[in-house]
């Protein structure tokens, strides 16, 4: 696929992308009640993630995933993903952004670890992970930290409208009644311009 077959930052599939979110969320789950992961993804669907996911999540890890379309995790049963929630959000734009966060991501040699947001192309589809060529890019600048961690802020928001999907594959509409009330697109955007603004 590539010339280059070893990277210091990136995350790239089909090589090893797959291996280092597994290596992720194995590490996450070693934190058990402390550890936290939010996703921001348009589809969940490859079997072995969602299998790491649940046994994090039987160790106690918080997992938030924003899906847009297909999610074949099944959230809140007892005993097997009580810790996971689920939600789908459209909106006015059509977003295709991967947001991935772990609380204790960034292991540093000290022993002392930070967040680590990555961003990039894969989907959680088996071809994503094994059948072509994509990149997760780490994130390290506290600006842009500060953006991402503030699109699941809105992501996440008791008054926001979005989907949410229960532990019998249904999905709820929730929020406010009035979608210009909720709107995590919109405020995402208003916060945006205003950062924005000289």
């Amino acid at each position: 696929y590539s010339r280059t077959q070893h990277y210091r930052s990136l995350l790239v599939a089909p090589k090893d992308l797959r291996n280092q979110l597994a290596d992720l969320i194995e590490h996450e789950s070693t934190f058990g009640t402390e550890g936290h992961i939010r996703v921001k993804l348009n589809s969940l669907a490859d079997p072995a993630i969602i299998e790491a996911l649940y046994a994090a999540a039987q160790r106690g890890v918080q997992i938030d995933l924003l899906v847009r379309g297909v999610c074949c995790l099944v959230p809140g049963v007892p005993g097997v993903s009580d810790t996971i929630r689920v939600r789908s959000q459209l909106g006015r734009y059509l977003e295709h952004s991967r947001i991935i966060w772990f609380a204790h991501g960034d292991q540093h040699d000290d022993g002392d670890d930070q967040p680590l947001f990555l961003i990039g192309s894969a989907d959680w589809m088996g071809r994503n992970l094994d059948k072509r060529v994509e990149v997760m890019v780490p994130v390290t600048h506290p600006k842009h930290q500060v953006w991402l961690d503030q699109v699941f802020e809105f992501g996440f928001a008791d008054d926001s409208v979005r989907w949410e999907l229960d532990s019998s594959g249904g999905w709820h509409r929730c929020g406010p009644l009035g979608f210009q009330h909720g709107d995590a697109q919109e405020r995402f955007y208003r916060w945006v311009t205003t950062k924005q603004r000289r």
